[in-house]
């Protein structure tokens, strides 16, 4: 029986970076546990999870993971915390805990872009993107009109067919992927990489699918965008 309407059930929440763009606040306290409009950024990742039926949820870990551990632990103690010795990138770290997976497909979500429920229609198109193509990887989008943050530039271009390159790079990544495990079977565990590596293979291959939000990007790039993020008035979270 699949606990979600969408099918899927399990997902990491990628909080192992070290932050730097956030400093000096992130010198005591790494970037997911600062908060936006009074909430965790960690928290929001957590809440859109558990209200879209995603309750099979790890966390990787590793700059200052002592306080990431202890608030989830605190918090939502079903949740599993995957702690790196050494940081193993965005690939890297997914590829740690694929075990995790069960040979499922699963959701990936970065923990500095602020999720709310109104990307719960993106979710369900993203998952639908993933079935109708080839199966092995859909990236959720953002234009760079609705991109809080109008400095961040594009990372891919889509086709009429939905599938990704980078030709064009009219889109901006948000930080919300779904996943087939079998994507990581050329790389060895415990070896530091980025999922760009990943993405280019399937773009090679045309099988790297997309769907496009019509949602406000909300990212917390930097110091300068984090601080207007919070002062804003127009932003209701």
């Amino acid at each position: 029986k699949e606990s979600s309407d969408m099918g899927i059930k399990k997902a990491i929440i990628l909080a192992a970076g070290f932050g730097k763009r956030l400093l000096p606040l992130t010198k005591e306290q790494p970037k997911p546990l600062l908060e936006v409009k009074g909430k965790k950024l960690l928290d929001y990742s957590i809440s859109f999870l558990l209200a879209n039926g995603v309750s099979d949820i790890i966390i990787n870990s590793h700059y200052l993971h002592e306080q990431i551990s202890n608030f989830v632990n605190e918090r939502y103690p079903n949740i599993k915390i995957s702690y790196e010795k050494e940081i193993l990138d965005t690939g890297g770290g997914i590829l740690n805990v694929l075990p995790f997976f069960q040979g499922e497909n699963f959701l990936v979500l970065n923990s500095d872009t602020i999720w709310t429920n109104d990307y719960k229609i993106d979710l369900k198109k993203l998952t639908d993107v993933f079935y109708e193509g080839k199966n092995k990887a859909a990236l959720l989008l953002a234009t760079k009109e609705n991109s809080f943050d109008s400095n961040l530039s594009g990372d891919f271009g889509i086709d009429e067919q939905g599938f990704l390159n980078k030709k064009a790079k009219n889109y901006i990544y948000s930080g919300c992927q779904i996943l087939n495990p079998d994507i990581f079977n050329k790389k060895n565990a415990l070896s530091s990489f980025s999922m760009n590596e990943i993405w280019e293979d399937l773009i090679k291959d045309n099988s790297l699918n997309g769907h496009v939000s019509s949602c406000t990007f909300l990212h917390a790039t930097n110091l300068e965008i984090y601080n207007q993020l919070n002062s804003s008035k127009t932003i209701d979270l």
